[in-house]
């Protein structure tokens, strides 16, 4: 079994669809990934230390909290698969992705041609580039299989 964490935008079902696609393929994966519900993720840190006066001590406070699980997911996977989005800057996909690199993690990004000039340098610290998750299934199919 591999594990692998599913970092990047939290605004589409592209997780949901490599997870269905791995297991259509019955490949032993553990998926991890970061709390993917907006709100909550925005909103843990007042939620369960208090609130805030200010929107940095707000947004400080969820982070941090945020950053415990990030850290453990990504220190204890395999792989790391860092979708960006075409709607927002995700920021914290990239971060992730740097974070993995220093980690020496294998890392699997998936953007659109549109994006690859401002994400060179993750490219260029990544296993593959894939444009879909189609894409990333099979490589996750050979890596495992050995198959194409």
């Amino acid at each position: 079994m591999i594990k692998v964490y599913l970092a990047g935008e939290i605004h589409s079902n592209w997780r949901e669809e490599v997870i269905s696609l791995c297991e259509v393929d019955k490949l032993d994966i553990k998926f991890t990934s970061p709390v993917t519900n907006h709100e909550n993720s925005d909103n843990c840190g007042t939620e369960i230390l208090g609130t805030e006066e200010k929107i940095f001590w707000k947004d400080q406070k969820g982070a941090n909290i945020n950053s415990i699980r990030t850290r453990k997911y990504i220190q204890d996977c395999d792989v790391v698969i860092v979708k960006f989005g075409e709607k927002y800057k995700q920021w914290n996909a990239a971060f992730d992705a740097g974070y993995a690199a220093a980690l020496n993690k294998s890392i699997i990004v998936i953007h659109n041609e549109d994006q690859q000039h401002a994400l060179k340098e993750i490219d260029a610290a990544a296993s593959a580039v894939a444009s879909n998750t189609k894409q990333v299934v099979r490589i996750l199919k050979y890596i495992i299989q050995g198959e194409l």
